[in-house]
Formats: C-alpha cells, sequence, structure tokens
C-alpha cells in the first residue's frame, strides 16, 4: 500500500483506523489509530511501494511481539503484503529521557534508577536474542503512567537498516550514553542528539560524569565509564552487556513520581521512537509541558503579625470567660445534676485504628480443580514494591477462562488470621475484568468467603470489605477475564493489604 493511497480514515485489518499522520521518512509512516475492538489508541507504522527493508522490520516486529517486559514497547500485529504491510504496536505518552534533562542533569540516584529499568527490560529482550542497536534519550520514556518504557527494540534497528557482530556491546554502550546523558545533560557523541550538546572533551576523550558535574557518587561515574567510555577505564572490565550494565545498578532505588502541581487540562504527548515516528523531531514530539512551580508568599513580620496575634489573644479570652459563665450558671440552675463522666458512655463512638499495610509472608497462584495449578510464575513480583514486575494469568480465549474453569486467582498468606481493611491492587489498563476479594482461614476456595467484588475493573483499585472480614489467606479472585492484543487474561502488578492498626 503506498503512502499515497493511505489517508486519514482508512481501516488495517478491519480493525485499525488510521487517524492523524505523525511522522513520515524515507518511506516509512508513523500514524495515530484507533483500535476499534478495543477502543484504545496504537502506533501504526506503513511502508511505501519502495521502502526497501518491509520484510526485516516485520520480521522484526513479530519477533518483538513475544517479548513479555511491560518495560518493552508492545507489538499488537504486523502483516506484510504486496499492498497491506504496516506493523501495529502499543501508542506510548509520557515524557522522553531527553525532556526530563533538557534543563539540566537529573538527581544521580534517579537518572540511574531511570537507566536500570532499561538495562533490565534490554537484558530480557537479548534472552529472546533481540536488540536496540540506536539507543537515544528519545528511546527511554518516563510515561503518564509512571512507568519506564524502552521504545524500539529490534524494529527501529530493522528501520534503519543497522546490523552489528556485537549486539550486546552495542547496548551496553548505550546504556551508558543514556546515564552519561542523566548524570552531565550532555550526550558523549559525535553531534548533538535529541537536543542535548556534546559532551566536553579533554585531551581527545570525553570527560567523566565526574569531571563533568559536581556531585556525580564514584561509582556512577564507574558504571558510565565501563559501559561507554574505553578511553577511561584505567584496566577496568568492560560492561559487555545490558544484563551486566542492569547488575551494576541493581543496588539504585527505582524511580518514583515526579511530584507535580495539578495541571487541568491532560499533556499532549506522544511515542518518539522511528518505529513509533520515523523521522520526528522527537525533541519537541514528546514533551509534557509543566506548569513553573509557584513560590510560597513571603511571611511579613513586624506590625501586621503582631497585630493579628493580638486580635487572636482578645477572642480567646472573650470566649473562655463566655464558657465558663455558661457554666457557673448552668450550676446554679441545676444543683442536683451529677459530675460530667470521663469515660465514653455505651453509645458513644470508638476511635479506630488508621489502617496499616501489612505485607504477606508469601504469594502464589491459586488454580483449583479444574485447573491444573500451573500459573504460579511471578506471583511474588505482586509485592517486590515495583510498579514495572507483574503476575498474569495463562491467556484464554474467551473471558470465561476458554469455559475450562470458574476463575483463576492471587493468594495472599498473610501468615496468620488478621482482620482485612481493604486490599489496594494494580491491574492492567484492559477493561472487562470482574475480581472477587475472598478472605478465610483455610486456603481451599470453598472456605473463602467473598467479602467485595468489582466489575469491570482496570488500573488501580481497592476492593474494600462490605463487613468486617478476617482470616490467614486473602484471595483475589478473577472471574471474568480482560481482553488484550492477544487474547483474555489477567494480570496483577502490585498489591497492598490493609489491616487495622490494632491487628
Amino acid at each position: 500500500m503506498s503512502t499515497s493511497a493511505v489517508e486519514p480514515g482508512t481501516r488495517l485489518a478491519e480493525r485499525f483506523r488510521l487517524e492523524d499522520r505523525v511522522a513520515e521518512s524515507e518511506g516509512a509512516t508513523l500514524w495515530k489509530a484507533i483500535d476499534e475492538i478495543l477502543a484504545r489508541p496504537v502506533a501504526v507504522l506503513t511502508f511505501s511501494p519502495d521502502f526497501p527493508r518491509v520484510h526485516e522490520v516485520v520480521t522484526a516486529a513479530r519477533a518483538a511481539s513475544r517479548l513479555t517486559d511491560p518495560r518493552l514497547t508492545q507489538v499488537f500485529d504486523a502483516a506484510e503484503d504486496d499492498d497491506h504491510s504496516y506493523v501495529v504496536s502499543e501508542w506510548v505518552t509520557g515524557d522522553t529521557f531527553a525532556d526530563l534533562i533538557a534543563a539540566g542533569p537529573l538527581e544521580p540516584e534517579r537518572a540511574a534508577g531511570l537507566v536500570a529499568e532499561a538495562a533490565e527490560a534490554l537484558a530480557h529482550a537479548h534472552e529472546a536474542n533481540l536488540h536496540h542497536l540506536c539507543l537515544r534519550p528519545s528511546h527511554l520514556i518516563w510515561t503518564t503512567g509512571n512507568t519506564v518504557k524502552v521504545l524500539g527494540v529490534a524494529v527501529d534497528a530493522a528501520l534503519s537498516g543497522l546490523t552489528t557482530d556485537q549486539p550486546a556491546l552495542d547496548d551496553a554502550e548505550g546504556l551508558g550514553r543514556l546515564l552519561y546523558a542523566g548524570l552531565t545533560g550532555h550526550w558523549p557523541g559525535d553531534e548533538e542528539e535529541d537536543g542535548l550538546p556534546v559532551a566536553p572533551m579533554d585531551d581527545g576523550h570525553f570527560c567523566t560524569p565526574r569531571q563533568v558535574t559536581a556531585g556525580v557518587p564514584s561509582y556512577l561515574d564507574t558504571v558510565t565509564v565501563r559501559a561507554c567510555l574505553p578511553e577511561s577505564r584505567r584496566g577496568q572490565p568492560a560492561l559487555a552487556g545490558p544484563a551486566d550494565v542492569a547488575e551494576a545498578l541493581a543496588g539504585v532505588a527505582r524511580p518514583m513520581p515526579i511530584p507535580l502541581p495539578y495541571h487541568s487540562t491532560p499533556p499532549s504527548v506522544t511515542s518518539a521512537s522511528p518505529s513509533e515516528g520515523p523521522g520526528t523531531d522527537r525533541h519537541t514530539a514528546v514533551r509534557q509541558h509543566r506548569p513553573a512551580l509557584q513560590r510560597p508568599a513571603p511571611v511579613q513580620h513586624g506590625g501586621t503579625v503582631n497585630r493579628v496575634l493580638m486580635t487572636v489573644v482578645v477572642l480567646l479570652v472573650i470566649a473562655a470567660v463566655g464558657v465558663g459563665a455558661w457554666t457557673i450558671g448552668r450550676s446554679l440552675g441545676s444543683p442536683s445534676t451529677p459530675e460530667a463522666q470521663t469515660s465514653p458512655t455505651a453509645g458513644s463512638a470508638t476511635p479506630k485504628a488508621a489502617p496499616q499495610a501489612v505485607k504477606p509472608k508469601k504469594a502464589a497462584a491459586f488454580d483449583p480443580p479444574p485447573g491444573d495449578n500451573e500459573e504460579n510464575e511471578g506471583a511474588e513480583l505482586t509485592l517486590d514494591g515495583k510498579p514495572s514486575t507483574l503476575w498474569k494469568t495463562d491467556t484464554y480465549s474467551n473471558a470465561e477462562f476458554g469455559n475450562l474453569k470458574d476463575g483463576v486467582g492471587l493468594l495472599l498468606d498473610m501468615g496468620k488470621s488478621m482482620q482485612i481493611s481493604d486490599v489496594a491492587a494494580t491491574l492492567s489498563k484492559a477493561p472487562g475484568g470482574t475480581v472477587e476479594l475472598r478472605v478465610g482461614d483455610r486456603a481451599e476456595l470453598s472456605a473463602l468467603k467473598t467479602v467485595a467484588r468489582a466489575k469491570d475493573a482496570s488500573g488501580k483499585i481497592t476492593l474494600t470489605p462490605d463487613e468486617a472480614a478476617s482470616g490467614q489467606y486473602v484471595l483475589i479472585w478473577f472471574t471474568k477475564l480482560p481482553a488484550e492484543s492477544d487474547g483474555y487474561r489477567g494480570t496483577i502488578y502490585e498489591v497492598v493489604v490493609h489491616s487495622p492498626g490494632s491487628a
């Protein structure tokens, strides 16, 4: 299908409706489209008849579609046809790494945390023999959902025709360059990249991060040098792949949301990888506009404060005199009235202890007969505090588990019986699922009482029992699965159980 024949409104695979042409370069065109079945935006690449690498791009996209790390762009569909070649992938919104450091370097730990997430995701891709080869600041996104996303694994290299005989080393170097940029606000390359100035040089070699920016921890300087500055290693071994970079950064804190003032209008942002936008001006294509932080008004000292304090004191004295007079008058009028009781009466409310988060002792998949109890991989990841890791069910042909079973769930062992105030869970954003909260003292479905239910559950939900519920076991039980791109499955990223403070 030629680019001239593809116009807004065109439908591909009787499902993906092209809406806006985002970018076009060298025969590849990026569109923002709508998946009419799942009612969500997607990114679609189409190709002109003379684009020379359609087969390579589609093959790479199909391979990338099998990757399961949520920090990697998800590929939904890819087709190669004389008239209808295209790639459909996740539409990512957020700030590129270039946006985050446009005003200067990040806090060192935050920069390292973002790159550590990217390194772990790329290590997963390398295990499947898939590589990136062209990592730039525009490929690393801090999404509007406060997660890390790496764009363009395998696909971008195919789009550009890049090949190498040392992919692991090249991707480790790319991660090192990202870390260098985050620590210094400069790009260690031959020319500016995504609006970042070229890193300063000393005697023909790039300066190390600590030479450019004060306050960079020495261990992060060392990681950067080992990854991408061979001239400064001084005998230290190179980091030979993303897994080595991930291991070197394993101890850094993972990125948390940046507090922002309330913004009444959602930002307009798009993804920025060549596979999401070939040849785009990435520095301006993906930018979350933030209002400037307001400084608090200075405190006025002197006469104004004194007058306010005097007014408050006078009012308090008047109030105290009035209360005292009222009390004396009431006592004189009712001499037989007994003294007020200090202890609460039977009808008075007793303050409740504030709920506290209680970490379960164990998490496991719950797939009782007729299930096969083989959906346990990743269950413990729901308790690790990392919003990017997950547990998911098998994929089924329909929302009712392929008519094979009544449900599948995540079982939490609290270690002892306790009262459950509520359970907060982060699910996938796919709508249509139904989830029950069950609590009991035996890990058997018949012994676990349903105390809360959420229909059309997606994203962050809180399951609160309708009445007091206690037990050692807490079950998040899917009775209906949401529709994903390749079938139906349940997904849980994080779980937090709250119990009264007295528990």
